[in-house]
């Protein structure tokens, strides 16, 4: 016998931060498109804006260093790493500080 399930009842849909938002960007010359969290298209923003790169530039430059990834996570290891980099500089006087006692 087989069993019946429930459907959810119709309604609006939740904005969810989880979901991929499509962006056209211009890699090496080359229009394409990418999807990504708003959360990391956020962070990406930042980063360039640190680097005083434009985005395309950015993607462009993380695009030649890719080893095998796809773009997309190629783009989320950079963001990634960034923010784990400056993680490290903030540590690095707390840690000399604390060696010196």
């Amino acid at each position: 016998m087989a069993t019946v399930l429930q459907r959810r009842p119709p309604g609006p849909r939740e904005h969810s931060h989880s979901a991929l938002t499509v962006r056209n960007i211009v890699v090496g010359g080359h229009r394409t498109s990418v999807r990504l969290e708003p959360v990391m298209w956020e962070a990406l923003r930042d980063i360039a804006r640190a680097e005083q790169v434009g985005i395309n530039d950015l993607v462009t430059a993380i695009d030649g260093r890719r080893n095998g990834l796809s773009l997309t996570a190629a783009i989320r290891v950079h963001i990634v790493d960034f923010y784990r980099s400056a993680t490290r500089r903030r540590a690095e006087p707390e840690e000399v500080a604390a060696l010196s006692v």
